[in-house]
């Protein structure tokens, strides 16, 4: 059976129906997937969460490479034994909660906050160097430097164990300027390469990867950017970055 199989689709719409068949399961799409950031979704025990009917879970690879780290999580027989899960887990990149730091959060727009902002938009924080070849920052924990790359996050979800992986990516907000938006995105297509070839030496079998599509709200970058991800060797692709200011641009966006 194929990774993906379509089963109903919506006359004169793009809309369908279908499952995606991994090695820990079936999960039925389109999906809710319920947040489990720390190997937890809070307040539910992983059976209580299979009780209500989800296929799946997502796991947050910057937070449990702080803490209790990917070793001790691959030690105690990787996440789904980690928390109890015997059906399918995504894990994100990290980039989304790394990029947080220095470009604030989507709260952060929103309500107007902006704690030091440089010429092109981009705003000083817990990150201490955006470079080619990852992110160095300072850990929310204890104040350490630490660093993640498109080496480092395919490295952590392998030990992890999750069923999908994301590719390291910079999630770019509104306030960036363009010409930002666009250099980060091609720094994403050199990330997703490198998660690629990572994941081809040293991934476990089971595991799918998936790319992102960055390019922020503008429609050639992301043109541009869904072109690239679908050429890659990749196994799926996601929607990543912002999406836009309301509900309106977001559909104008996906």
């Amino acid at each position: 059976m194929p990774l993906f199989d379509v089963q109903a689709r919506l006359p004169d719409s793009r809309a369908r129906a279908g499952t995606l068949e991994l090695a820990h399961g079936r999960v039925r799409t389109p999906a809710f997937v319920p947040l489990a950031t720390k190997a937890t979704v809070k307040t539910l025990e992983a059976h209580e969460v299979a009780a209500l009917g989800y296929d799946m879970v997502l796991g947050n690879t910057f937070h449990l490479f702080l803490s209790p780290g990917h070793e001790l999580v691959e030690e105690l027989g990787g996440l789904h034994r980690f928390m109890r899960w015997d059906s399918p887990i995504i894990t994100d990149s990290g980039g989304f909660q790394v990029f947080s730091m220095g470009h604030g959060t989507v709260a952060d727009e929103i309500k107007g906050r902006s704690p030091g902002v440089s010429a092109d938009g981009v705003r000083t924080g817990a990150i201490l160097a955006i470079e080619e070849e990852g992110v160095r920052f300072r850990s929310y924990l204890d104040g350490r430097e630490r660093f993640m790359g498109p080496e480092t996050s395919m490295g952590v979800q392998a030990a992890l164990g999750s069923d999908i992986a994301l590719v390291f990516d910079e999630c770019t907000p509104l306030h960036v300027s363009r010409d930002y938006t666009a250099r980060s995105t091609e720094r994403t297509h050199r990330w997703l390469s490198r998660c690629l070839d990572w994941h081809t030496e040293h991934g476990p079998a089971h595991q799918v990867v998936y790319g992102i599509v960055q390019g922020g709200v503008h429609e050639d970058l992301r043109r541009e950017s869904a072109q690239h991800v679908a050429a890659s060797a990749c196994d799926g692709i996601a929607i990543g970055g912002s999406l836009g200011e309301d509900k309106a641009q977001m559909y104008e966006v996906v």
